[in-house]
C-alpha cells in the first residue's frame, strides 16, 4: 500500500509532463549550467515516475488478494483492504489537485513575467516589478520542490518499512509451512531465563521480573516482530480501541481475543514498569541524600585544608613576588642591552645596504656599458653580414642571368642544327624517292620488252631439273646412291590408326 501511495504522488507530479516545472525555472535561473542541471533532474524525475507507473500497473495486474480472501472466507480482511485502498486513493487525488494548483500558480507567474517583458521600455519601476515577480515565482518553485522532497522522503521511509514487514511476513509464512510439514504441533512459547530475584531488590522490581517470567518474557509470549508491530500501531492510535481494526491488518495470524489479551498484558506491564520507575526514583532520592551528606562532610574537610593551603600560598606568593620583581629587573636590563645591540646591528646593516646598493649600481653601469659594446659589435657584424649577403645575391643573380643567356644561345644553335638536319633528311628522302621511281620505270620497261617478245613452247622444260635442284645435287657424294634400309615416317595419331 505504501508503494501505491508513493507511485501515486509521482504519477501526479508526472501529469504536468515537466512543462510547468521547466518553464518557470528558465527565466529565474540565470545561467545555462543551472538550467541544464534542472533539466537533468527533471528528466531523472520523469524516468522515476514512469518506472513507478509501470510498477502500479504491475501491482494492479497481480492484485489477486481480494479474490483469494473471498475464496478463503476472509471477508473482513478484504473489506478493510478496500477501505484502506479508497483512503489512499482519496489522499492521492487531494495531493494531485494541490500539486496542480501550485503548478498553475507558477505557470501564471511566468506568463505574467513574459507579458511584462514584451514591448515595454525598461524603467526602474518595471525592473523592480519584474524582480518581485521573479522572486515570487522562485519562492513558489522552491516551496514546491521542498514539499515534494519531504513527501518523497516520507514515502520512501514508508516503502522501506512496508518492504521490511513484507519480508518478515514472507519469512514467517515460510517458517509456518516448514513447521507444518515437519511437526504439526505448535511451538511452545519462548521462556525467558531470568536470575532468581535478589532479596535486596525492591518489591516492585521483583514483581515486574516475576510477571515477565510468568507471562513469557518481554514480548508476552508473542513473536518479537508481532510485538513490535503491535507497539507501533498502539502508539500510533494512543491506546484507543480503534487501533484493533488496523492491528488486525498487520497481525493476520492473531485473533481479536489474542490482541485484547495482549493489550491487557501490555497494560499490566506498563503499570508494573511505572511502579518500578517510582521505586527506582525513591531509591535514587535516598542515594542522593546519602551522597549529599557525604559531600557536606567532605566539603568541611576540604575547607579546613583550603585555609591551611591559603596560609602557605600567601607566604609562597610573597616570596615569589620578590623573585618576580628581581627577574623583571634583570629582564629589563637584558632588554635594554638587546635593544642597544639591535640598534648597532641596524646601523651596520644600513651601512652595508648602502655599500651594497653602490656596488650594485656600479655593476649595473658596467653591465650597461658591456651591453652597449656588444650591441654595437653585433650591429656592425650584422651590417657586414647583410653587405656580404647582398653581394652574394647580386653575384648569384649575375650568374643566373649569364646561364640564362648561354642557355638561350644553346637552344638557338640546337634549333638551327635540328632545322638543317630536317632539311637534309627531307632532301635525302626526295632523292631516294626519285631513285626509286627511276628504278621502277626501268623495271617496267624491261618487263614490257620481255612481254612483247615471242615465246616458243618447250615440252622438255616440265621434266628438266630446276636450278635449285641442280645446285643441291652438286653437294651429294658417291655414297648417296646405296639402297635405303629404313624409312622414317611421321607418327600416326592413335585416334586415326586403323582407318
Amino acid at each position: 500500500m505504501a508503494a501505491l501511495a508513493t507511485t501515486g504522488c509521482g504519477d501526479t507530479h508526472c501529469s504536468g509532463d515537466g512543462d510547468h516545472l521547466t518553464c518557470p525555472s528558465s527565466p529565474v535561473l540565470g545561467s545555462n549550467g543551472d538550467h541544464r542541471l534542472d533539466r537533468q533532474k527533471a528528466t531523472q524525475f520523469l524516468r522515476e515516475a514512469e518506472k513507478n507507473r509501470r510498477q502500479i500497473e504491475k501491482l494492479e495486474k497481480e492484485r489477486t488478494l481480494n479474490a483469494q480472501c473471498r475464496k478463503n472466507g476472509w471477508t473482513d480482511v478484504s473489506g478493510e483492504l478496500e477501505e484502506y485502498e479508497k483512503l489512499l486513493e482519496e489522499e492521492r487525488n487531494v495531493e494531485k489537485i494541490k500539486l496542480q494548483k501550485q503548478l498553475v500558480k507558477i505557470h501564471n507567474g511566468v506568463r505574467k513575467f513574459q507579458t511584462h517583458l514584451t514591448d515595454v521600455k525598461p524603467t526602474p519601476e518595471l525592473i523592480e516589478k519584474l524582480q518581485e515577480i521573479m522572486s515570487e515565482v522562485e519562492i513558489s518553485i522552491n516551496t514546491l520542490k521542498e514539499e515534494q522532497r519531504s513527501c518523497f522522503e516520507e514515502f520512501l521511509k514508508e516503502e522501506r518499512t512496508c518492504r521490511q514487514e513484507i519480508t518478515a511476513y514472507d519469512k514467517k509464512i515460510e517458517n509456518w509451512s516448514l513447521a507444518v510439514k515437519s511437526t504439526p504441533k505448535l511451538r511452545p512459547a519462548a521462556t525467558v531465563k531470568t536470575k532468581p530475584p535478589d532479596r535486596d531488590l525492591p518489591a516492585e522490581v521483583r514483581a515486574l521480573e516475576s510477571f515477565l517470567q510468568r507471562t513469557g518474557g518481554p514480548n508476552g509470549g508473542w513473536d518479537q516482530y508481532d510485538h513490535q508491530a503491535y507497539l507501533k500501531i498502539w502508539t500510533k492510535h494512543g491506546g484507543e480501541p480503534a487501533y484493533r481494526k488496523e492491528a488486525k491488518l498487520y497481525l493476520p495470524s492473531k485473533t481479536l481475543e489474542e490482541i485484547e489479551q495482549h493489550e491487557e498484558w501490555h497494560q499490566e506491564l506498563m503499570y508494573l514498569q511505572g511502579r518500578k520507575r517510582e521505586a527506582i526514583q525513591r531509591w535514587k532520592a535516598s542515594k542522593h541524600q546519602e551522597r549529599q551528606a557525604r559531600i557536606l562532610s567532605q566539603e568541611e574537610k576540604e575547607e579546613t585544608e583550603r585555609r591551611e593551603k591559603e596560609a602557605k600560598s600567601q607566604a609562597q606568593q610573597y616570596k615569589s613576588e620578590e623573585e618576580r620583581r628581581e627577574a623583571a629587573r634583570r629582564l629589563e636590563e637584558w632588554r635594554e642591552e638587546r635593544k642597544r645591540k639591535e640598534e648597532e646591528e641596524e646601523e651596520q646593516r644600513l651601512v652595508e645596504e648602502i655599500q651594497k646598493q653602490k656596488r650594485a649600481k656600479e655593476e649595473r653601469r658596467r653591465q650597461l656599458e658591456v651591453k652597449l659594446t656588444i650591441e654595437e659589435q653585433l650591429r656592425l657584424k650584422r651590417e657586414k653580414e647583410e653587405e656580404e649577403e647582398r653581394r652574394r645575391r647580386e653575384e648569384e643573380q649575375r650568374e643566373v642571368e649569364e646561364r640564362r643567356r648561354e642557355a638561350t644561345r644553346g637552344i638557338k644553335r640546337l634549333n638551327e642544327r635540328d632545322l638543317h638536319k630536317v632539311e637534309a633528311k627531307f632532301h635525302e628522302k626526295q632523292l631516294r624517292e626519285k631513285e626509286e621511281e627511276e628504278r621502277r620505270r626501268r623495271i617496267a620497261a624491261k618487263l614490257k620488252e620481255k612481254v612483247d617478245g615471242q615465246v616458243s613452247r618447250d615440252a622438255s622444260r616440265l621434266t628438266r631439273p630446276t636450278r635449285g635442284w641442280q645446285e643441291r645435287m652438286k653437294h651429294v657424294g658417291p655414297s648417296g646412291g646405296g639402297p635405303v634400309l629404313q624409312m622414317f615416317h611421321r607418327a600416326v595419331p592413335t585416334w586415326r590408326q586403323g582407318l
